[in-house]
């Protein structure tokens, strides 16, 4: 199978290294002749520059030496920090607005004017400032929501319906990808923004807004998320996080502090969505069972992700527990409607998928499947992939293979890139020749997303 990434990889910047080449003009070629003028020993195949910004393959040190002296940074900070946390990544993202309904709305511009144009798909806050963000949000206390006379008086029933607006976006997002929904719940959060700052409002109506602007925020985010754009999803995530502090609600900071971690977890960072998970599972007290239940999974999945299986074991029977109190008749917030039966028994079977126990994880996401509704045609290939890494862990390569190509139409149909990637690398692992017909036909399906 060709070694490339997915078409639609080609306006992104995945890498510090594609923003060096970016503002360079470079191609892979320039990159390392001009790391061979500096250094003997580099042999200047492009390939090599290739790996560095593609595959995580890590340059050698005097590699790394001659190509900061190429773009006059000091050999120190080579040194100091890790490959390739001292390359030049364009700006950084903004982490110091105050905990206030101004700090909330400045966060919120902020986003607006940066992450709808950040095609950075590589994270950009990391290690103890990402940490920092959610211990502030767990321990400081927001303060009462002040009406400022800004213009029109806005009434409760406007904001009923701006508030109508939410469902729509959720399908659209989920039914047809991040990257075709984001542009809209980026206007949409535009127009929440535009009347937080431009009008008069009690303090009741205001933290409506702020909850509203929140949740647009956290939507923009995991839309930016699912299409690969990883600094984009931080900025809105953080000025979600903000919102909704302003706006004194709990579960929902807590929700967005759930994707964040979910963020580390997918980029190898399993310490730091464990803060993020325990903070938002300790920041969301006295919620109703479902919400309970979804963020200690959340937790087990970064102690899974850890390989603590004792901890994970202790949050699954938790979770479990929850979950079986859950009474229709029980007060929900709308964002909590995605965390079903099926979802439940998903997030239990990756549990055990990423701690290796693959018999479980075969078997929960088996029930997965029976039970995810037809109209969630993402989740459904985000299982099925699953499913074919637990056949693979078990040895059955024909099912994996199977499962491999009926994910392939469903990516087709509702496109993410997370889901791209998955089944890629799902087809990496099963143990086929390149000479197996098997191998050709799955990689004649994987043409047709791009890859």
């Amino acid at each position: 199978m060709a070694s490339q990434l997915p078409a639609s990889d080609r306006d992104r910047l995945i890498h510090p290294l594609s923003v060096v080449r970016a503002a360079r003009g470079w191609t892979y070629q320039d990159v390392v002749s001009a790391i061979a003028k500096h250094s003997r020993n580099m042999a200047a195949r492009r390939e090599k520059a290739w790996r560095w910004e593609h595959w995580g393959v890590v340059p050698d040190l005097e590699s790394q030496l001659a190509l900061a002296a190429v773009l006059d940074i000091p050999q120190e900070r080579v040194r100091e920090a890790p490959w390739p946390q001292w390359l030049p990544a364009g700006d950084p993202i903004p982490t110091s607005f105050g905990w206030t309904q101004s700090g909330g709305l400045q966060t919120l511009v902020n986003a607006l004017e940066y992450a709808h144009v950040d095609r950075r798909a590589f994270m950009k806050i990391t290690g103890v400032p990402l940490v920092g963000i959610a211990e502030a949000w767990l321990t400081i206390e927001p303060r009462e929501l002040v009406a400022v006379l800004r213009g029109g008086q806005v009434t409760a029933d406007l904001v009923e319906r701006m508030e109508e607006g939410l469902p729509r976006l959720r399908f659209l997002e989920a039914t047809r990808g991040g990257d075709q929904a984001r542009a809209l719940i980026h206007a949409e959060l535009g127009m929440v923004v535009d009347v937080l700052d431009r009008s008069a409002y009690t303090a009741v109506v205001g933290q409506r807004l702020y909850a509203l602007a929140a949740e647009l925020g956290r939507m923009a985010g995991w839309a930016s998320f699912d299409a690969g754009l990883h600094a984009a999803a931080q900025r809105y995530w953080l000025a979600a996080l903000h919102a909704a502090h302003a706006a004194a609600d709990r579960l929902l900071g807590a929700n967005i502090l759930k994707s964040m971690s979910l963020q580390c977890c997918d980029f190898g960072r399993p310490r730091e969505a464990l803060e993020l998970a325990r903070s938002a599972h300790e920041g969301a007290r006295g919620v109703t069972p479902r919400a309970a239940a979804m963020l200690a999974l959340r937790e087990a999945r970064a102690h899974a992700a850890i390989g603590d299986s004792a901890a994970c074991e202790r949050l699954l029977k938790q979770a479990d527990v929850e979950f079986d109190r859950i009474k229709s008749t029980d007060p929900e917030a709308a964002y909590l409607g995605y965390f079903d039966e099926s979802e439940f028994n998903a997030q239990v079977g990756t549990c055990y998928l990423d701690l290796g126990r693959s018999q479980e994880a075969d078997r929960y996401f088996s029930r997965t499947l029976r039970l995810v509704p037809p109209t969630k045609v993402r989740d459904r290939a985000t299982y099925v992939i699953r499913r074919a890494s637990a056949q693979t862990q078990l040895g059955d390569a024909d099912h994996a293979a199977s499962l491999v190509a009926e994910a392939i139409p469903l990516i087709r149909e509702a496109p993410s890139e997370r889901n791209m990637r998955r089944v890629v690398r799902a087809r990496q692992r099963l143990p086929f020749t390149k000479a197996d017909p098997r191998a050709r036909a799955l990689d004649d399906q994987l043409a047709t997303l791009g890859v």
